[in-house]
């Protein structure tokens, strides 16, 4: 399917085609680290100043086979959403819909059911420690959600957007449910929940090992989540290359 095949309904859909190939790579991307979960779980993008009119992966459509024109353009505002016939997920347009309208700074917004951050947020402490670089990178900058009330409808949704009022958080770990990662682009944040995987893993491992962990004191791991955060252009590089190795392996994500 080309671009100009777009079945969403808005008009001049066809100007965001880098926000779609962007969020096509992500999607791909995901299904390969196997961080996606059959063909559930979503990721969205604002395309607005507002951030309430946003892209988002068609309804039961597998992260490896989605392609940039097949993504839907919906706007958080708009209360027929859910009477379109190429509708998304009901509980995608619940917590996506509820997030874009009350967290304008979460440009794009991916939520997954990865194995370990999923571990993570199954543990009656979901507390992630800094324990090596990549844990210290999230030092106080992860929300917990204590209150998990099932599938992620409206309901659910707006209360989920509550926990993301502190300005330093981009990561929510949703207890007994997975994890919600935010940005201000598609790179940024697909490097965020790369790394919150990569984080989380080491964590679980750690435990396997039944011996005690070498936590870094609090200003420590402040001090390695600042200079991560202020890294040069390590977001955009990392994404660019994965792009890259996509137009040589999979090139119709761009269609």
């Amino acid at each position: 399917m080309s671009l100009t095949h777009i079945r969403s309904g808005a008009a001049d859909e066809s100007d965001h085609l880098d926000e779609r190939v962007d969020l096509a790579c992500a999607l791909r991307w995901t299904a390969r680290l196997g961080m996606h979960e059959a063909v559930a779980n979503h990721f969205s993008l604002a395309v607005d100043d507002t951030g309430t009119r946003f892209l988002i992966n068609p309804n039961q459509r597998h992260f490896a086979r989605v392609r940039a024109s097949e993504l839907l353009l919906v706007d958080a505002d708009d209360p027929e959403t859910m009477n379109r016939p190429d509708a998304p997920d009901p509980t995608a347009w619940g917590l996506h819909g509820a997030v874009h309208r009350r967290c304008r700074r979460a440009r794009c917004i991916m939520h997954v059911h990865s194995i370990h951050a999923t571990v993570l947020a199954c543990l009656a402490d979901s507390t992630l420690p800094p324990i090596d670089q990549n844990t210290a990178s999230f030092f106080r900058r992860v929300v917990i959600d204590e209150s998990f009330g099932g599938l992620a409808f409206e309901s659910e949704g707006e209360r989920c957007a509550d926990l993301l009022s502190d300005p330093a958080v981009n990561v929510m770990i949703m207890g007994n449910h997975g994890v919600m990662v935010i940005g201000r682009t598609v790179a940024d944040t697909f490097d965020r929940l790369y790394y919150f995987e990569r984080a989380a893993e080491t964590y679980v491992k750690a435990l396997w090992t039944g011996q005690p962990l070498r936590v870094m004191d609090d200003a420590l791991a402040e001090r390695v989540a600042r200079e991560l955060e202020h890294y040069p252009d390590s977001a955009e590089r990392h994404f660019a290359d994965l792009k890259a190795l996509l137009d040589r392996d999979e090139p119709d994500f761009r269609d």
